[in-house]
């Protein structure tokens, strides 16, 4: 079974740092309008099935997926592993995220 690796909020952004990868943000539009992680691309869970392969071409690249509070994330990042995308790496939820957001 294809899967995707968890990671916490103090990994992801070593990664972030590191300019190496692609944040997707599973929300709403209207929870990524009041506030989101810099750089991250909304999609929300409800449009992954239909749209994640048209924003996100290359499978192999790393992608850092988030929503609320880790609930969609975990749902977005396994419907992405079922279609073949091989570096998903989910860290949870904003509720969480203790570093520096986008208001």
């Amino acid at each position: 079974m294809k899967s995707f690796k968890m990671i916490n909020a103090v990994e992801a952004k070593k990664i972030m740092d590191s300019k190496k990868c692609k944040i997707l943000d599973v929300r709403t539009e209207e929870e990524f309008n009041e506030s989101h992680i810099d750089n991250a691309i909304l999609l929300p869970l409800d449009e992954i099935d239909e749209k994640i392969e048209e924003i996100f071409k290359d499978k192999d690249e790393t992608i850092l997926v988030y929503c609320k509070s880790g609930i969609r994330s975990k749902y977005a990042s396994q419907i992405m592993a079922q279609k073949g995308y091989t570096n998903v790496l989910e860290f949870g939820g904003i509720v969480d995220w203790p570093f520096e957001i986008v208001l």
